[in-house]
């Protein structure tokens, strides 16, 4: 018998999963994965056992339980002043990595070329290679990680189907501001090409910052696919709901892909979501003031350590530079530094094609201050 090709001949278990098993196996604090060790607000999770008490249990419509549409359109239009159909433009999935498979998938063709900016988020370029494409890396430009744009025209081409952009950045914490969205939109101009623009972390940006959507720029919002998590938003990682808005010509074909792959979300979530975003809009502006507070403690209880770091910008992932401690590789580094003092990290090599020599762990703070403290604690006796 023949033994399978793959198609993924690059890809293994993914890094997350890796650290996590690590951690858990050596009983050490777990900043790698990036996810709360603290629950969603207690009036959502109220919402969600009414829901499932009044029977809504059964399929919700594939594009997307029309409250909850309705409730995203609204809040789009409130927050960014963008202006979005619920029915034509917005689309429920399970979580934004599905989001992200179905838009390359709705438009990438064999033979197609997507940029991507590295350190590029792992699910890119696997979808990217199952959809027939090649991804084209770019990297970010150290020691902010902005965009090098000599570069990225330099790798626009009539070959490119799509440019994937992901502001706050995960993992640097970098930001897009609308002089970048509008650079961008002009280097796009002589080109068919697309924009995929994750944007889970648009809430979580710090100093005063604001977010700037694809959907907010009249040029981009025309070709662009948005990319949102109501996990990332509402400390309910495992829920995976995620949505995506882009225009209807890109939707329908989304969709397409959507219903193939998930075809529904789960129903009694989709309606207690609805029901908190209209009934707690606040929620939204504390979320950058929460996680700043949290950056604020783990920066800070990291300077009596020998890591050095600049603080994150956005997200709830701090960069931290462990070149005083170890020359070690970066993957290396962060096996011993969950086997030998336990905390566990994620390796920044591990979101590069060709990794710069550097030596950069990306820490997760979205937790509780008493883990952040006892973490915080092991990794000054580094």
């Amino acid at each position: 018998m023949n033994l399978l090709e793959t198609k993924l001949p690059k890809v293994g278990t993914t890094i997350f999963t890796i650290m996590s098993q690590l951690a858990e196996q050596h009983q050490a604090i777990n900043l790698s994965q990036g996810f709360p060790d603290f629950q969603p607000p207690a009036r959502l999770v109220e919402l969600v056992s009414r829901h499932l008490a009044a029977g809504r249990n059964q399929y919700a419509p594939m594009i997307g339980a029309e409250p909850l549409r309705e409730a995203i359109a609204d809040k789009l239009r409130r927050i960014y002043d963008a202006h979005v159909d619920p029915v034509t433009d917005v689309t429920v999935t399970a979580g934004a990595t599905e989001a992200l498979f179905c838009a390359i998938h709705a438009v990438v063709r064999a033979g197609d070329e997507v940029i991507v900016l590295d350190p590029a988020y792992d699910s890119y370029e696997p979808a990217v290679e199952l959809a027939g494409g090649r991804a084209v890396h770019v990297p970010l430009a150290p020691p902010g990680f902005a965009v090098d744009w000599d570069r990225l025209e330099a790798a626009l081409c009539d070959r490119t189907r799509l440019v994937v952009i992901n502001s706050p950045h995960n993992p640097t914490g970098a930001l897009l501001g609308e002089e970048d969205l509008n650079r961008l939109a002009a280097l796009l101009r002589p080109f068919g090409t697309y924009v995929l623009s994750d944007e889970v972390y648009e809430h979580i940006v710090f100093d005063g910052a604001r977010h700037a959507t694809v959907l907010a720029h009249p040029e981009l919002a025309q070709r662009s696919f948005a990319v949102f998590s109501f996990g990332k938003t509402y400390h309910a990682t495992g829920w995976k709901v995620g949505y995506t808005v882009a225009p209807r010509a890109l939707t329908e074909e989304l969709r397409k892909v959507h219903q193939y792959v998930c075809f529904s979300v789960v129903t009694p979530l989709q309606h207690a979501l609805a029901d908190f975003v209209r009934e707690r809009p606040q929620h939204f502006q504390t979320l950058a003031g929460f996680y700043a507070q949290k950056r604020d403690v783990f920066v800070d209880l990291l300077r009596g350590s020998r890591f050095s770091v600049v603080p994150s910008r956005g997200t709830y992932f701090q960069l931290a530079d462990y070149g005083a401690i170890s020359k070690a590789p970066d993957t290396e580094f962060v096996r011993s530094l969950t086997q030998e003092h336990g905390v566990a990290a994620i390796p920044v090599s591990v979101f590069y094609a060709e990794p710069p020599s550097a030596t950069l762990v990306r820490f997760c703070f979205a937790k509780e201050n008493a883990t952040l403290e006892a973490a915080a604690e092991r990794l000054a006796r580094v």
